[in-house]
């Protein structure tokens, strides 16, 4: 099997990325010094995307070999790989990537053209049979340990989150009940968000806008603390100020916990919009004690965590 109980799920597979504007070329904007920093922080923040979680898949090593940018993927736990090539296939990871690279270069548009392969196996041929390119990327064990140019990039972009977040006057574990845009896109004009990360038990996890599947987890598991996440909520929420919250325990009485709970939650995206991020739910469940509830919603439950 390809997941075994007693070993990880470990796989590798290559990204390949040119543009097909003339004017940019990716391997030289890579091998500029200076253009660098901001390459790697966009390719960091789409794959993080991608998967939801800045952990989900592992960059081990960039190669420039012109016209293309070829990027050397680590992935550990299958459903991380799942969701990748879920993002790649619906061209959600090509658009998140052409976002960051625009934000982070500074130009009005950067087209992609994007190929995954993994050993002699081009994936794009086989999008659709998804356990199929599972396989292949679990049979393409990573043949290197991340090379200390990216660990150096690594630090070099944690060190700017840090100091943005400094920047904006606040403590770095403040930044997940920020009332800011929120990833991915922040407002025009603007540095960065802060929130493009968010500390959780001493792990640094992706900030994201809430997903259908996170509202449904949340109201089927929160149970009769909806209404104390609720009015942790509610500080930076005006949609939820009170009477709001009593209301809807009145109103969905007879529907139960789960559609009380939902009801909030709903309440809270539609007010909220792109504010409605994961981090900011994460803090309100754990202002709250729903540590397990929080780790469920950032998929840290699974068996197939690399040990």
């Amino acid at each position: 099997k390809m997941a075994g109980s007693s070993t990880p799920w470990i796989g590798s597979a290559y990204l390949f990325l040119q543009s097909t504007c003339k004017t940019i070329v990716l391997p030289s904007l890579y091998e500029s010094s200076q253009k660098k920093p901001s390459v790697f922080k966009a390719l960091k923040l789409a794959l993080a995307d991608s998967t939801g979680s800045v952990n989900g898949v592992d960059m081990l090593k960039v190669h420039c070999s012109h016209p293309h940018l070829i990027v050397q993927l680590k992935f550990c736990k299958q459903e991380n790989c799942r969701r990748f090539l879920q993002s790649y296939r619906e061209g959600a990871l090509q658009e998140s990537l052409q976002n960051h690279l625009q934000l982070s270069l500074a130009m009005t548009t950067v087209p992609l053209e994007m190929e995954l392969k993994a050993g002699n196996e081009h994936l794009d041929n086989m999008l659709k049979d998804e356990d199929r390119c599972l396989e292949c990327i679990y049979r393409e064990k990573p043949d290197r340990l991340r090379d200390e140019e990216i660990t150096e990039l690594e630090e070099c972009l944690k060190s700017l989150i840090v100091h943005q977040s400094i920047n904006n006057n606040m403590a770095v574990k403040d930044c997940m009940s920020l009332n800011s845009p929120s990833l991915p896109y922040p407002s025009q004009g603007s540095s960065l968000s802060p929130q493009v990360t968010f500390i959780f038990q001493g792990e640094e996890f992706a900030n994201r806008t809430l997903t259908p599947d996170d509202h449904q987890k949340f109201a089927k598991l929160v149970s009769k603390k909806w209404k104390q996440v609720g009015r942790s909520l509610q500080k930076n929420c005006r949609a939820l100020r009170d009477p709001v919250i009593d209301n809807l325990a009145l109103e969905y009485d007879r529907e139960g916990l789960y559609e009380q709970a939902y009801q909030l939650l709903l309440r809270f995206i539609q007010s909220e919009g792109k504010k409605a991020t994961i981090a900011r739910l994460i803090a309100a469940l754990e202002e709250n004690g729903l540590i397990s509830l929080a780790e469920e919603l950032l998929g840290l439950h699974s068996n197939e965590d690399c040990s």
